[in-house]
């Protein structure tokens, strides 16, 4: 069992209105998503595409219902334009967050990204080269150092259809990182749809890992994304993602490896879904009771 102490019980909004297609759960508003997750007993939600980013506001609300500002995701392009702009962007992200009480970042490169192509098949995924590498990981490094000194980190997010995906991108870019200023997320679901094996990810890296997604796979909703040939987005819409425990991951083993090498940290329920067919409700308690049984009372 994990040790309560060790750890925070979080979620993330995708589940109530899905980032990546703002159009499925439009609807539902900042407040009803946060009362919602309140009222499942989470102890913090990270930051979605359209809660307010007047920290005012925001943390006015997440502290009426004693819920915690996790992180938000930010997406870098380290390899398609000038770095000052990343530069530009990357502080202000730092600087919001810091206001918001967050002490990780969710950070995501989409260079030459095909994670938003509507139509353009998961597996067409772009690959750096080694020149391409060497600035990317630079870049990085040096947007780390930033996020270091306002008192955040780095957690980097390998993801589907972009420039960190697979397991030997992540051993590349952790190879040419500095641990002082670049970690990474665990999601095994995304590794899972990659192809991977998590539970070797998480072996292999545990050092580095300082935030977690607990996101499960369909099995058979993958392999009807590759039969069909279809995107990220797409897929997503197929049902490939799920909460912890409704899907092929060997989570009970994950849970072991975060006992025994005593992980501290945020824990996210995370399951980007079509909300008008899986209620986020329903399957984010599903995931959080799934959850506990691994942690102890």
């Amino acid at each position: 069992m994990i040790k309560k102490e060790n750890i925070q019980l979080g979620v993330a909004p995708i589940a109530w209105v899905e980032d990546d297609m703002p159009e499925y759960g439009k609807e539902t508003t900042f407040l009803q998503t946060i009362s919602e997750i309140a009222l499942l007993g989470f102890e913090g939600t990270e930051i979605g595409i359209l809660f307010p980013r007047d920290t005012n506001i925001l943390n006015e609300e997440l502290e009426r219902r004693d819920l915690k500002a996790i992180t938000a995701w930010i997406s870098l392009y380290l390899l398609e334009r000038p770095f000052w702009m990343d530069v530009r962007d990357f502080t202000d992200h730092v600087l919001f967050l810091k206001n918001a009480g967050a002490k990780v970042i969710n950070v995501s490169d989409q260079s030459y990204s095909i994670q938003h192509r509507a139509h353009t098949f998961y597996k067409d995924k772009p690959v750096l080269t080694e020149e391409e590498w060497v600035t990317f990981t630079d870049r990085l490094n040096k947007l780390g150092e930033i996020a270091y000194n306002h008192g955040l980190e780095i957690v980097y997010h390998p993801h589907m259809t972009t420039t960190v995906q697979t397991a030997a991108e992540i051993d590349k870019m952790l190879s040419m990182t500095d641990p002082k200023y670049v970690n990474i997320i665990f999601d095994a679901g995304h590794l899972t749809f990659s192809g991977d094996d998590p539970v070797a990810v998480l072996e292999k890296h545990f050092d580095r890992v300082k935030h977690i997604h607990l996101k499960d796979v369909r099995a058979d909703a993958l392999k009807r994304c590759e039969e069909k040939k279809l995107s990220f987005l797409e897929s997503i819409l197929e049902g490939v993602f799920t909460v912890p425990g409704d899907g092929c991951v060997d989570f009970p083993k994950i849970f072991e490896i975060l006992e025994q090498r005593e992980y501290k940290g945020w824990l996210v329920v995370e399951a980007e879904q079509n909300p008008y067919v899986y209620n986020p409700y329903d399957y984010s308690k599903m995931g959080k009771e799934y959850v506990m049984q691994f942690i102890e009372d």
